[in-house]
């Protein structure tokens, strides 16, 4: 009986899908009297168009065979060696957590006319951090426009700069990402940061605006941020 009003909805679909979409008529009788063969045809031909499949293939190759991404981009690479070809294996080897290869490509990508590519300095901002080469990372955190376009690097700049000794500059990036309703992790970091400062008042602001918005989501919401909640929780019970 489910699959039977199942496939009803189905045909609904398909023929409102039809109908929106101005499709030649003989879909019609294509769903009607066939109705479970006929809506499935539709669906890949009519309404997943060829990008969509293409896309979610390149997806399920991904996750099977992680390398086979790269070694595709290798070959790219070794035929045009562009830019943008650069990038696209930079970033594979980024996707793939490989962060030294994926320096590597980044850096060869800025040789020539794009040194100053801002997108590709912002990636290496964040594969510098992750190799806590935490010189590099303020370096080039400084070469892009980071409040305007990368503020997602301010958390990377601001704890470089507190390994590095520069606390008060640290702060003053850190507290850059302390917006209400965002920001969860970056701002624990500012909040554990605070703390390893002797600035737990601060902190103990920061942690119970995080736990009123948490706490105040809908369910499905909250479900997402409950690592963070107990995190929140732990140091507020400290």
């Amino acid at each position: 009986m489910l699959f039977y009003y199942l496939t009803i909805g189905l045909q609904v679909f398909c023929m409102y899908h039809a109908y929106k979409n101005s499709s030649s008529y003989y879909w019609y009788f294509i769903i009607f009297f066939l109705p479970l063969i006929g809506c499935i045809i539709y669906l890949f031909t009519q309404v997943i168009n060829k990008q969509d499949i293409n896309t979610i293939t390149e997806e399920i190759t991904t996750i099977i065979n992680p390398t086979k991404k790269i070694k595709d981009l290798e070959k790219n690479l070794e035929f045009s060696n562009t830019f943008q070809n650069k990038v696209n294996l930079a970033n594979a080897y980024h996707e793939n957590k490989d962060y030294t290869n994926a320096i590597l490509y980044y850096e060869k990508a800025l040789e020539g006319n794009f040194k100053d590519d801002p997108y590709t300095i912002n990636k290496l901002v964040h594969c510098y951090f992750e190799t806590a080469n935490f010189d590099k990372v303020i370096e080039y955190a400084t070469k892009i426009d980071i409040n305007k376009e990368f503020n997602d690097s301010l958390y990377f700049y601001g704890l470089a700069l507190e390994k590095k000794g520069m606390l008060e500059e640290a702060e003053i990036q850190l507290k850059k990402v302390d917006r209400r309703y965002a920001n969860y992790p970056e701002r624990l970091e500012l909040s554990k940061f605070l703390i390893r400062h002797q600035k737990t008042e601060e902190a103990q602001e920061i942690l119970s605006e995080m736990s009123a918005e948490i706490t105040a989501m809908a369910s499905k919401n909250r479900k997402k941020h409950n690592f963070i909640l107990t995190e929140v929780q732990k140091l507020l019970n400290k």
